[in-house]
């Protein structure tokens, strides 16, 4: 593979909605094939499309590469990196147990469908970025048979993506949280324009296995196991804002975080050019905005 700058090789496992960075050496991803545009908003229909979006989700592990973009600093050293299905930001540490609660929220972004099956995913989370587990919550965004639908879900590992609200809506404004205390877990997503979409659920998993070693706000076009990545569904621009992290006890800003702090951009299997860019951070750490560039 081909890589820009002095890249770094790593891999990012979508092992589902929300999927786990791991370092090491990933595999090339593969288009989904188009879908034709027959179907109508029935509620077989519906299922049929929350079933897709959820179906055989654990995929191939493609590449992620850290390139040798110049770092920038709003309140501490930022590292640029690149990601075959991530855009956003990740806080990641080295000690296992660091980060205990992240916040952020979004406005649901509005897409474009064609007749092509594509999917765009916002969420928050712990972990995924050095391990193979994730706890994440957030919105999907899908294309299925030329019509748009948008859920809310949640993932806690082991088990893998689950779908909540069916009726969220473009422009809906969202709130999410994971947060963490010892082995016990709260995934916690508030949509305050359609409130049936909201959740509150716990889980556990034990320390030695959920490491916590990363903290995450990011869009994603997920992979499914049998045909990889799929296109990145058209948005325009989805803003994050409100982020913040809680490690070692001490709560800050994204990039308040005094470990290493990632801004990704996703790019296409070639690495030639942007799926979806990600911006600087604002003066205080907390938002920024991803922007859609092409679908893969």
């Amino acid at each position: 593979m081909r890589t820009r700058g002095h890249a770094i090789l790593v891999a990012l496992c979508a092992a589902a909605l929300g999927g786990a960075l791991v370092f090491t050496a990933g595999a090339t991803p593969r288009a989904a094939a188009p879908r034709p545009a027959h179907a109508r908003l029935t509620a077989r229909f519906l299922a049929e499309a929350r079933s897709a979006l959820i179906k055989d989700l654990r995929g191939p592990e493609p590449a992620l590469w850290v390139h040798g973009r110049a770092p920038s600093a709003v309140n501490g050293t930022i590292t640029a990196a690149g990601s075959y299905n991530w855009a956003g930001y990740a806080d990641i540490s080295s000690t296992s147990g660091a980060f205990t609660k992240v916040t952020g929220g979004w406005k649901v972004p509005a897409i474009t469908c064609t007749t092509e099956d594509r999917i765009t995913a916002q969420w928050v989370g712990l972990d995924g970025a050095t391990t193979g587990t994730v706890e994440q919550d957030g919105t999907a965004e899908q294309c299925f048979e030329g019509k748009a639908l948008y859920t809310s879900w949640y993932e806690m590992y082991p088990a893998g993506s689950i779908t909540v609200g069916s009726t969220v809506a473009a422009g809906d404004s969202i709130s999410a949280l994971v947060s963490r205390s010892g082995s016990s877990y709260t995934l916690k997503l508030t949509d305050s324009t359609h409130t049936a979409n909201s959740f509150t659920k716990t889980a556990s998993c034990a320390t030695s296995t959920c490491l916590d070693e990363s903290a995450e706000w990011i869009t994603e076009r997920p992979a499914y196991g049998t045909t990889g990545i799929v296109p990145e569904a058209q948005f325009k621009s989805a803003t994050f804002y409100g982020g913040t992290v809680t490690a070692k006890g001490t709560t800050s800003s994204i990039s308040g975080y005094s470990g290493t702090v990632y801004d990704i951009t996703c790019v296409d299997s070639t690495d030639s050019y942007d799926i979806v860019t990600t911006s600087g951070l604002n003066s205080v750490g907390k938002s920024f905005t991803n922007v859609w560039k092409n679908s893969y």
